[in-house]
Order: C-alpha cells, then structure tokens, then sequence
C-alpha cells in the first residue's frame, strides 16, 4: 500500500468510519485486535465445549473456564487497557438489563393468580430453608469488608434463589423438560427465582446499597414505589395497546416495517427506564419488573425473547465471562488462606443444604420419593449468570474483596457442574421402569394397524415416503399410521426461536423450519387427498443436536409402539445420478440408531425412487427382494409382504442358495462344515419356515415373481448382484444377520459404509447404477432393558 494508504492509518477509512472511530477513541488497528480476540474467544468457547461433552458438561461450563481462564492469561491482561474495560462493562451492563427483561417477559404474571399449590411448597420451602441456614450461617463467615446485617439479608435472598431461565435451558437441553419432573422443577424454580428478584426490589427500595445500606428518607421510599407503579401500570396497560395495534399492522408471514418496530422497542424502552431515571431505581430490577408485566403474546413479545436469547448464546455469554475473568484477578484468589477455602465450601454447602433440606420437608407432606425430592433440590440449587454479576459488582463496589467474589463465582460454576450428573440418574431410573417389548414386522398381527415411522431431512426426501407409505399401506383395514418426523438440527439460531406453548410444549417458529415443514405438510395433504384410503397421518418432529438426534428417535419408536423406522441414507443423489459425501452428522445418527433400535430399521439409499409418484393405476415399479437368510433378510420378505398385492408394484423375490453340488473347493467344504453350528442350523430352519409361508400365500398365487440363485462363494454372490444393475426400481435386502454365510464371507472387508452391511453396501455403493435405490432392513433384537425414554416419561409418585 502507499504511504497514505497503510493499513495503521485510517485515512484510506471511508470518511464515515474514520469520524466514528475517532469518536469513540478508538483507530482500525484496535478494532482489528479486538475482533480477532473476540473471534478466538468463540472459538475456544467452542473446542473447550466439544471436550467437556465428552464430559456430559453443558455449553455454559466451557464458557465459564474459558472466560476465566483466558482473561487471566499474564499476556491478555496486559493488554486489557481501562478503555477495553470501560467497554466490556458498557456492554454487559447492557445484556444484563435485556436479561433480566427476558426473564421477566417469559413469566407470565397469571402463576401468581393461579398458583401451582405442589410445585409453591417446594419452591416456598427451599427458598426459606436456604434463606434462614445462610442469615445465620454466614456472618460468622465475615464475608463483606465491613459488617452490615442489611448486606447479610441481602445476600441470603441471593443465595435463596434459583437460576431459572439457566435450569429451564440446561433441562431442556438434557432432553427432561417434557417430563414430569422437568416441568415441576422448572416451574419451582420460576417461583423461586421471582421471590429473590422481588425481594431484593424491595430491599433495593428501603436500603441505598451505595451509603452502607442505610434506611432511604420516607420521601425517596415514596418516590421509588409511585414511579414504579407508574411503570407497572404503563407495561401492563398501554404497552399491550401499541404491541396489539404493531401486531395487526404487521401479520405473522409479513417483513415487519422498521418504523413500527423502533415504535415498539422505544416504547419498552421508555417504560422500562422510567423508574431508574426519576427515582434511581436499579435499571436490572425495573427491566425484569417492566418484562413481568408486559404482554406476552403477539410477534413483538416472542420476536424480542427469540432474538434476544440468540444474541446471549452465540455472542453475549462469552463476552460476559470474559467480563467476569477480566475483574475477577485469580492471582487474588487467596489459595494458600485458610479463609478463603472456608468461605467456598460454606456458601457451596449452604446453596445446597439449604434447598434439599427444603425440598425433602416438602417432599415428605407432598408424599415424594426421598430421592425424588433430593434431586430436586439439588436442581433448584442451581445458579447462573445474576448471580456471578451480582459477586462481581459487590467487589466493584467493595463490598466484599476480590477474593470473596471470586468465591460466589466458583461456587455458582459448582452448581452448573453437577446437575447433568443429577438428570442421569433421574433418567436412569426411568428406564428401568420401561417396559420390554418386542417389536418387528416378522411378528406383526395381520389384523393390526401397522406403525411405522419415517424419518425426512427435508423436502427432498418426501416424494420417497410418500411412495413407501403408498406401496406398504396393505387394505384400509386395519390400515398403515405413519409418523412422518422431520430432521432438524437444534442450532443455537433455532433454539432462540423456542417458543413456550401454553400446555407446555416447545414450538419451533424459525422461519426456514416453519416454511420446510408447511412446505412437507402440504405435499403430503395433496397425496392424501388424492387416494390415501387407509393410509393415517401424523406430523412429528425430531428437534435436536446431531450428537443427541438418536435419542429423539429412539424415544418416539418407543413412545408411539413403532413396528418400523425408516431412516434416510446420509448420502444423496446429484445431477449426475452418484451419491455425493453427504452429512456425516445424518451418518452418525443412523448408526446410533441401529444399535439402540427400539424396532426394525430401514435406510433408504434414494436414488430415483422419489422421481415419481407410485399410484394404483398407471405407474409400475421393479420391486428386488434378496434373500439369503437370517433374521434380517426375513424382517426384509415380511416387509415385502405388504405390498406385494399393490397393482402398482412388480415383485420378485431372488433367493440365493449354496451350490451344494457344485463344491468343487476344499476350503468351500471346511467353510461349510465349519458353519454348520447348532445356532446356524437353527436359522436355516426358521428361514425355510418362513419363506414357505411367504411362497404359500404370495408366489404360489401368482402375485410375485420368484427367482433362485445357486452359488458357490461370496465371488459369486457379487457378480450375481452386479448383473441386476438397472433391472429393478428398489432392491429390499437384510442388514445381515446371517450368521457368518459362505455366500457373503469376507465381503466387509471392503465395505463402504458397514452400517449397511455387505450385500446393501455393494448396491448401494457409487458405481453400481445410477437408477436403482435400496432398502436396508434390521430386525429389532429384544433386549433385556429399552435403551430409551418417552420424551414425556413420568417418574415422581
């Protein structure tokens, strides 16, 4: 660059930035520095939370070391300047205020009308046990700089609460929230948490924390409490008049206009600072106040919780415990003081003892389990992000010494630490109260309605579930349920849209998801409309993290008693008829689910079979199925079965048989023999037992075709497959179970993809045909214990 054009020197800034920059202080080369921290900042957030996964800890714990470790870095602090400081501050003080809005917002103010009597108790009687056992415990600890019994109430009310927009996150994440005792907890701890938030609003109103909490004059008292009557009575009765008249003027489905928007934030705006600018009221109490008593409903309300909670967990955490690691200096931590290990283990075990005491007394006059209300009260001792910027602005304001506050900062990540490890037990002994079953199609009533699950990663994949739920729907009685269930991957974008349903559930309102799933639903009410006599239909969603999308699955096959779940392969066709990479997050998911199958399993490699629509009059489709033997290629025939009368479908059945007259090896001889085992002889007997039933009712009839294929070796049984290429739509084939079959030894030596076993390998794999899609089925194997969990299990008595 020329001289006037060095990148150190902003001139060759358009005027605009250059003006801005100047303003603030600030030149392009501190902005670039401080971009490039916070990107690495993210960054680390992010492999700190891939680690601690392995670990079951949730994001927030990598976020909280992260933070602190980071901003205590000797290199870091010595570049964190006042200035940076004075802007990190500005910046959480700002996300503090729209937290505590948030949470106020998402609390609907009718619990207090319609009080939850199970779920007070437990919230009431934890809040006091934890609140006495702190006022009279913690004194003797000399926590503040100066002895004041109003800091000591104060910080008791704090201690008394619980972190519920946290608690409410983690369970949700932890795949508990829909279940009774997710919802109880998460009720308490609402209840909970609005008793420590209004109590210190009432505290804040009769102490000045910034005069040594002395007793305000009768005259300020007065003016807090009118001018916070004012603001209730502005957000709970001219607030919904705007948000209503903004609403209707900007429909669901419609660009919202920028004036109207900047109307609807002003005016919270203007309501939630009434009361810290006329009466030096806190501005984090007056926005949870003014959120408390604000409309719930309508686009504005959920647009800003939505947004609002998006910007906190993409860019706002971070940011806030690099704030806390940047004033909490570990090098005054105190470590070697006997002191300061007292404090950590007595505040830890007050925030503990406090809320299981409490629960359990409870727990007794509600009739709970003692390890029900144990758990219980362990998640209500959670707490989070308030209570670490409370710690930290009493150092600031030395109330209490850097050391101390760097305390309450570890034991609130303590609390964090624990509380996967709670939800595991909880879910342990859930399961052991699920009932065993045996689901798979080989042992399906035929005089039952068949339910079968199929699984959809997008539009692309409807065209093929609507042709599978036509050829297998059978006669209109009993008839075929499909639970057709999107794929959809919970990002942190998404999860900012949750939405709370008013009977508890979650509702995803991303605009990409809403319009995939409207665009699903019509596609399939159109096919419906048109001819799916016997076919029910129900929408489902499989909302999750690729890590944890399994589970979803595995517990709705339980849940809705599934007979058969039809997965979508990982990989999916271009234009030039191959398989491309495809997701290996879908890859991981398929796998998972193979092994903790609560039912039979199908993955569909879709290669044309979606390009046209099968019906009962015109379009005639070349149905494979291989059979070779084994408990996954008679799960494959009896899937068959169901549409081997559909007048669309040409079916033949190819079974592949040893070559026993053709044994011209010494090794194919020892191979046999080696084979021939009690459990192998036993196969091959329910395999004729089952393929003559098939033969009697289906083949003999003339309503499918039937093939046989005499080999020698598994070389054989390749190139045999090899020679169907482009001769059938959809080939149907086991997974394997065929207890180690001369006709396919050794062909996984070479295989792709395992997950399909070898013959569905071979046809699936890239240059075999470019027209022909296959159907991998696995017969469920029953086990002693389900692997999963109804999403709305219920354990509490």
């Amino acid at each position: 660059m020329e001289k006037n054009g060095n990148w150190r020197n902003p001139n060759w800034l358009p005027p605009i930035i250059t003006k801005c920059t100047s303003v603030m202080g600030l030149n392009i080369t501190t902005i670039a520095t401080h971009m490039l921290g916070f990107i690495l900042l993210l960054v680390f957030c992010h492999f700190s939370y891939m680690f601690l996964r392995k670990f079951s800890q949730p994001r927030v714990v990598s976020e909280f070391i992260v933070g602190l470790v980071i901003s205590n870095l000797p290199f870091v602090r010595s570049r964190l300047s006042l200035e940076v400081l004075k802007q990190l501050k500005y910046i959480v003080e700002s996300g503090m205020v729209a937290l505590m809005f948030v949470v106020g917002l998402d609390i609907s103010p009718s619990i207090f009308i319609h009080l939850p009597v199970r779920e007070m108790k437990v919230a009431m009687s934890g809040f006091l046990t934890t609140f006495l056992l702190a006022f009279l415990v913690t004194p003797l600890l000399h926590v503040p700089i100066v002895s004041n019994t109003t800091f000591y109430l104060g910080l008791s009310f704090i201690l008394a609460g619980t972190a519920y927009p946290l608690l409410s996150r983690l369970l949700t994440d932890l795949k508990i929230a829909k279940s009774d005792i997710g919802k109880f907890v998460i009720t308490s701890a609402m209840l909970s948490d609005t008793m420590s938030i209004l109590s210190l609003s009432v505290g804040y109103i009769i102490f000045d924390i910034e005069d040594n909490f002395a007793m305000r004059k009768g005259n300020e008292i007065a003016t807090m409490i009118v001018t916070l009557l004012m603001e209730i009575f502005l957000a709970a009765m001219i607030a919904p008049v705007i948000m209503k008249w903004v609403n209707r003027a900007n429909p669901e489905g419609k660009p919202m206009k920028g004036s109207h928007l900047v109307l609807a934030l002003a005016s919270i705006i203007g309501i939630a600072s009434i009361a810290p600018l006329y009466a030096k009221f806190s501005g984090l109490l007056s926005a949870f106040l003014a959120g408390l008593f604000m409309p719930k409903e309508g686009r504005i309300s959920k647009m800003l919780i939505n947004q609002v909670k998006y910007f906190f967990t993409s860019i706002f955490y971070p940011i806030f415990f690099f704030w806390v690691g940047s004033e909490s200096n570990l090098a005054k931590f105190g470590a070697k003081q006997w002191r300061t290990w007292e404090n950590l283990i007595f505040l830890y075990s007050i925030t503990l003892i406090g809320k299981v005491a409490g629960s359990v007394m409870s727990g007794v006059l509600l009739g709970f389990h003692w390890r029900e209300s144990i758990e219980i009260g362990l998640l209500l001792s959670l707490k989070g992000q308030l209570h670490v910027y409370l710690a930290i602005l009493a150092a600031k304001m030395q109330l209490i010494t850097v050391s101390t506050s760097i305390v309450m900062v570890f034991v609130t990540l303590l609390t964090i630490i624990y509380t996967p490890t709670v939800v595991e037990k909880i879910i342990e002994r859930a399961r052991k109260r699920t009932p065993t079953q045996r689901m798979a199609l080989q042992w399906h009533h035929p005089g039952a309605e068949l339910q079968v699950l199929i699984c959809v990663h997008g539009t692309q994949n409807v065209q093929s579930a609507i042709n599978l739920m036509e050829i297998c729907q059978g006669p209109p009685e009993p008839g075929i349920m499909v639970y057709l269930t999107d794929m959809v991957e919970l990002t942190d974008k998404i999860a900012s849209t949750l939405a709370h349903e008013a009977d508890g559930t979650l509702t995803v309102t991303d605009p990409e998801v809403v319009e995939m799933r409207d665009s699903i639903t019509r596609i399939i009410e159109e096919y419906l409309d048109e001819g799916g006599e016997g076919v029910g239909l129900r929408r489902m969603i499989a909302l999750s993290t690729m890590i944890n999308m399994h589970k979803d699955i595995i517990i709705l096959g339980e849940d809705l008693m599934i007979s058969m779940i039809i997965l979508p392969f990982h990989k999916e066709q271009d234009a030039d008829g191959r398989l491309n990479a495809g997701n290996p997050g879908f890859r991981n998911i398929n796998r998972k689910v193979l092994r903790n199958a609560p039912c039979s399993i199908g993955i569909l490699v879709d290669r044309g079979f979606g390009s046209t629509r099968i019906s009962r009059s015109s379009v005639i489709i070349n149905i494979a199925v291989v059979f070779i033997g084994g408990k996954d290629d008679r799960e494959g025939l009896a899937f068959a079965e169901r549409f081997a009368r559909h007048p669309g479908v040409k079916l033949t059945v190819i079974r592949f048989l040893l070559d026993s007259n053709n044994e011209t090896s010494v090794s194919t001889r020892l191979n046999k023999a080696r084979l021939l085992t009690a459990e192998h002889e036993e196969e091959m007997k329910l395999d004729d037992e089952y393929f003559a039933d098939f033969y009697g009712k289906h083949v003999a009839g003339g309503h499918v075709s039937y093939m046989e294929k005499y080999l020698v070796n598994s070389g054989q049984t390749f190139s045999t497959l090899r020679s169907m290429e482009g001769h059938y739509t959809l080939f149907i084939v086991g997974r394997g179970g065929r207890v180690n079959s001369v006709l396919t030894k050794g062909m996984n030596d070479w295989e792709e993809c395992p997950e399909l076993g070898p013959i569905g390998d071979i046809l699936s794999a890239s240059d075999f045909s470019v027209t022909s899609s296959v159907l991998i089925i696995q017969q469920h194997s029953l086990k002693g214990e389900l692997q999963g969990l109804q999403d709305e299990f219920s354990i509490m008595q």
